[in-house]
């Protein structure tokens, strides 16, 4: 059944193909149109040199991304970031190879400032036509719910909230009274199960979704019988998606369909892609700052008697204890049973390890613990193992975020929750931003949390 939805998904995608063909196409067309009309400005033919770079660019460009579902801010940071990855990547090339110098280096420049500024404007643009002409008769498909749950619920709000999706919701079918459904408001309750067949065959439907709770299997398989008979496209929703997915994805054991529930993002390619980062990354940060390392341990052996590095066990991948390198901030070294949070006015913080705290300096040793694979760069930040004994009782999922190797930054700490957390409902608020950025990981992510966080380092207040 399960692969059967994946594939129904599949057709789903394609029958809102014109969105689809848009945000395929969309990023390489503006990247190589713009390159073409740079060109020409400063009165450069668009001959053999500049079509292989523009080949170049669409392959690197395509497929494209609207990100039609996503807030304007974040459109904006992955459009850039996305362009800013694929410049440094033909810069570093274009200078190794020596092919950069075939062109003026003033078309380069005007090509690299000018593509990410068409991108944010044609996917402005994009943002308001794609939604408009769905919404078109021809485009729009019209959609039914068998089961007005949680589920069927959440799907209706799906599409009166996402106007690319390109489907007209027309009611539930449920077996209960509407006076027994919760929720269900103003809509449309067009029957009971038995009416759906019927109802789909008179009234044009295209999509049906099933929502039924999966303990009613032999309700789902009469439904399913019945509606043979149509030209509809079933989708199946079960009620496992209602838990707070980690990655959830169709996949198979030996041909044998699973749903993962909670699985890490860092699995084969993006896997590979999240290790090299972090190995080329420590790598440049630890030879850039080798000088910085060099004062700060000199100022800590000064400033109090004790070890220049402090080590603390930590939590680590897959919740396995890790060793994890600070410089020492503190006249005491906690790492026991019970380890109190740094706080403001801590009397166990030094007046040279208050500089370094606030500044972050003190964690420039974890760049070693990342290109030992004890860390990454950027991920949900190791808490003492006295803390992660503490709070995994009382945060629901609390265990979840190390399911990917903890990081020097992360995207709790840009947004807001960095420091002491002195509330149960600060932590709360910290883990959800974890939990956010383990659904929502990509490299683009990644480089936007460690520009944050160069400019955090240099305002926030929230670390002492």
């Amino acid at each position: 059944m399960f692969a059967s939805l994946e594939k129904s998904s599949q057709r789903h995608r394609s029958g809102i193909s014109f969105s689809s063909t848009i945000e395929t196409f969309l990023d390489p067309a503006v990247a190589v149109a713009t390159l073409f009309l740079v060109a020409l400005t400063y009165g450069e033919r668009p001959d053999a040199p500049y079509v292989i770079v523009a080949l170049i660019v669409f392959s690197l460009t395509f497929p494209g991304a609207l990100f039609l579902h996503e807030r304007f801010r974040r459109m904006l940071r992955k459009t850039v970031i996305n362009w800013l990855i694929v410049a440094a990547i033909l810069v570093v090339f274009g200078r190794a190879s020596g092919y950069i110098s075939v062109f003026p280096e003033e078309v380069i420049q005007a090509w690299l400032l000018a593509t990410p500024i068409a991108l944010i404007g044609m996917h402005s643009l994009a943002r308001w036509v794609v939604p408009n002409i769905l919404s078109m008769e021809g485009y729009t498909r019209t959609a039914i719910i068998a089961g007005c749950n949680e589920t069927g619920l959440r799907l209706a709000q799906n599409f009166a909230e996402n106007r690319f999706i390109g489907v007209r919701f027309m009611g539930y079918f449920d077996d209960r009274a509407r006076e027994r459904l919760e929720g269900i408001g103003d809509a449309p309750l067009l029957g009971g199960l038995e009416q759906l067949a019927d109802f789909v065959k008179h009234h044009h439907v295209d999509h049906i979704y099933l929502a039924l709770p999966m303990a009613s299997q032999p309700r789902i398989l009469k439904v399913l019988d019945n509606i043979k008979d149509t030209t509809a496209s079933v989708f199946f929703a079960p009620d496992i998606f209602v838990t707070d997915l980690i990655q959830g994805q169709v996949d198979h054991v030996g041909g044998m369909p699973v749903v993962a529930v909670c699985e890490t993002p860092f699995i084969g390619i993006s896997g590979m892609i999240k290790r090299m980062s972090d190995v080329i990354l420590a790598t440049l940060i630890l030879i850039l700052i080798s000088p910085v390392m060099l004062f700060v341990a000199i100022g800590v052996k000064r400033s109090s008697p004790g070890p220049v590095i402090f080590k603390q066990r930590r939590y680590g991948l897959d919740g396995k204890e890790i060793v994890v390198y600070k410089f020492r901030s503190m006249s005491s070294c906690d790492d026991g049973a019970v380890v109190k949070q740094a706080s403001k006015n801590d009397q166990r913080i030094t007046p040279f390890g208050a500089f370094i705290r606030r500044t972050s300096l003190d964690e420039l040793p974890q760049f070693i613990n990342v290109l030992q694979g004890r860390m990454s760069i950027v991920g949900p930040r190791p808490h003492a193992v006295a803390h992660n004994e503490t709070y995994r009782k009382l945060i629901k999922g609390y265990m979840v975020r190390h399911k990917v190797k903890p990081g020097i930054t992360g995207w709790a700490q840009v947004s807001g929750y960095r420091g002491e957390t002195e509330t149960v409902e600060k932590m709360e608020k910290r883990i959800e931003y974890d939990l956010e950025y383990l659904r929502n990981w990509s490299l683009s992510m990644d480089l936007w949390i460690i520009v944050k966080t160069v400019v955090l380092v240099f305002r926030d207040r929230h670390a002492y």
